[in-house]
């Protein structure tokens, strides 16, 4: 048999109000309503859910067991309700982050906002080597997250981290050779950074040996003991090591990941988005920033 949730909901509000009259108030209905919404319930179930008297209305050990399958029943309806209720906004969101600011943090951030608005179209660019100032520049981008030195101010700045000199456990430099560095392709920030630095060292020498758009790229030639590269310091990972101040590297600056928008990429889509990225956890071993506009 199918059950009325109009019903059900009639027959809930019963028994948490302990009356047809404030049950009658709390749906906005006549109390005569609420009388035949019961009768029609119990004549469908075929037996009694409540039990009457002139001082007290009390529900039956049916209507006890009827009561729990309502409730169940309701509860998914309404889940059901919010989950796929039209929402107002509607669009296209044009994103664009480094590899290294979010990580695993994406996917989900990504399900949580489709879920949010089902009628947005996410268009996402994660590339530590994409000009993403140019692009937003451009008009290519809404939103994006880039990274920029302390001494840059740009947007909405979220987090701080420090930029370490990394290589392989087992690597040893070169004697008497070049130091072999493993970067993005430009226009990179940390190839960028690494690259002023290494401009005021005129005593040591060293060469490009390794370029790679990818992060993974980049990670197997470190590995591997190819090279030595410039990572922020939570990408350090097992089989790395930290060498700044060795082999006669200069030390390097800490960088800021701030939030930047195009000229026209406020649009209300654009803007929730860009809500949930400010309001996301803090990143372990980053530092937080105060927010400015």
């Amino acid at each position: 048999m199918d059950f009325d949730p109009t019903l059900l909901r009639a027959f809930v509000a019963v028994k948490e109000t302990g009356g047809f009259t404030r049950a009658a108030e709390r749906l906005h209905l006549t109390q005569s309503a609420i009388s035949h919404q019961i009768r029609k319930l119990e004549e469908q179930v075929g037996r009694p859910l409540l039990h009457r008297t002139t001082r007290r209305l009390t529900v039956t050990e049916d209507g006890e067991d009827f009561l729990r399958y309502a409730t169940q029943i309701l509860d998914t309806l309404d889940a059901m309700t919010r989950r796929f209720q039209p929402s107002p906004i509607s669009g296209v969101v044009r994103f664009g982050v480094p590899d290294n600011f979010m990580g695993d943090r994406l996917p989900p951030l990504l399900s949580q906002f489709a879920r949010g608005f089902p009628a947005v179209r996410m268009e996402v660019c994660v590339s530590m080597h994409t000009d993403l100032r140019a692009a937003i520049r451009a008009g290519e981008l809404d939103l994006a997250v880039v990274m920029s030195p302390p001494d840059v101010v740009e947007g909405t700045c979220l987090r701080r981290t420090q930029l370490v000199w990394a290589a392989a456990e087992a690597f040893e430099a070169p004697k008497g050779a070049s130091l072999p560095l493993a970067f993005f392709p430009k226009p990179c920030v940390n190839r960028q950074v690494a690259g002023s630095a290494l401009d005021l060292m005129s005593s040591l020498d060293w060469h490009v040996v390794f370029t790679s758009a990818s992060p993974q790229g980049i990670r197997a030639a470190v590995l591997a003991g190819l090279a030595v590269t410039v990572l922020t310091r939570e990408e350090v990972e097992p089989g790395m090591k930290i060498v700044d101040g060795r082999y006669g590297l200069p030390p390097l600056p800490s960088v800021n990941f701030s939030l930047i928008w195009s000229e026209n990429g406020k649009t209300p889509c654009a803007c929730r988005f860009g809500q949930l990225i400010l309001e996301m956890p803090d990143l372990p071993g980053v530092e937080a920033l105060p927010q400015q506009a």
